[in-house]
């Protein structure tokens, strides 16, 4: 069993995310960043869908009642096991007692804990995430609070070596794919969307200026601040499905982009829509960060999966190899 000791707010359980129900009313859920919760499973031989802990506010303190095997992925929280300096991006034994500790994160906003055989919690829907809304899934449909004690599947015994071992951060691998501008801006490509035609006014101001993730921001959606956009016409809308990447324009004009539990319909007119491959970075991307879109085409949207399942393919062959 894992025992919470320590954690801070909107700590909780996610995988992937329960995508089959939205036509329902039900948010997708999941990892903000998918991909950091893939690796970490990656590294321990769990299936990539299996569940971990999802930690943005800190510190967390956490202690293993018997011994596994964990993987840390996500941002660099400045990890500890009983006091030792842990790598980030890294997997490694624990003994039973021993107690994990992440601080306020040096780079990034959110960590992931993967635990061999996936954190065990019910199954909602076909996925073990928290809907914090909906107030379901993960360990009793909320955040985790101090005293909780979590449990994991079963698996085979890892050959794991005594020090661990890690893989390259994407961050680092995908640096040349997936970059910053000169003033440290997250890029985001985006795909002009429905609405899209209403802001010809202002196309250049919200593909050129940088916008800042403003406190108003959740796993909803980030709002962004800047300059804001104007339509060129009143348009009344019905409401339309929605999915994470959307980016819709509120009559205030300042963007927002709906993210792991975006709303599954609205009617705000959508602007444009951030390819799927880039949604990881705004789950890493910390509340008064600021993001550059890029317009991008469908052909680049897909040659920016591909260098994630590179990314993965490359992983998949070195633990093939130890």
């Amino acid at each position: 069993m894992i025992e919470i000791i320590t954690t801070g707010p909107q700590n909780t359980v996610q995988d992937l995310g329960r995508p089959d129900y939205r036509n329902i009313g039900v948010a997708t859920s999941g990892a903000m960043d998918s991909l950091a919760l893939r690796v970490g499973n990656l590294m321990l031989g769990n299936a990539q869908n299996l569940a971990g802990l999802e930690l943005q506010t800190f510190p967390v303190r956490l202690r293993f009642d018997e011994p596994t095997v964990i993987a840390l992925t996500g941002a660099d929280c400045r990890a500890t096991l009983d006091g030792r300096d842990l790598l980030p991006w890294w997997a490694m034994p624990v003994a039973a007692g021993q107690v994990l500790e992440l601080s306020y994160p040096r780079k990034g906003a959110r960590a992931y804990l993967c635990v061999a055989g996936g954190i065990e919690v019910p199954l909602v829907m076909g996925s073990r995430s928290t809907a914090l809304r909906g107030g379901f899934g993960g360990f009793e449909g909320r955040p985790l609070q101090s005293g909780d004690q979590l449990g994991w599947g079963s698996h085979e015994s890892s050959r794991l070596p005594a020090a661990g071992f890690g893989v390259q951060p994407p961050s680092q691998a995908l640096a040349d794919a997936f970059g910053h501008d000169e003033q440290g801006n997250v890029l985001l490509r985006a795909i002009p969307a429905g609405e899209y035609g209403l802001f010809e006014q202002d196309r250049e101001r919200f593909w050129g200026q940088p916008w800042k993730i403003s406190a108003q921001s959740n796993r909803t959606g980030y709002r962004l601040a800047g300059e804001p956009l104007a339509a060129q016409k009143t348009l009344e809308m019905r409401s339309y499905g929605l999915v994470p990447g959307v980016v819709q324009v509120p009559p205030g004009g300042e963007p927002i982009i709906q993210l792991s539990d975006a709303n599954t319909a609205g009617g705000y007119p959508k602007i444009a829509g951030v390819i799927d491959a880039d949604l990881w970075r705004l789950g890493q991307a910390a509340i008064g960060s600021r993001v550059r879109f890029v317009e991008a085409t469908p052909q680049m949207a897909i040659e920016a999966e591909q260098a994630l399942d590179e990314y993965l393919q490359g992983i998949r062959r070195v633990l093939s190899e130890r």
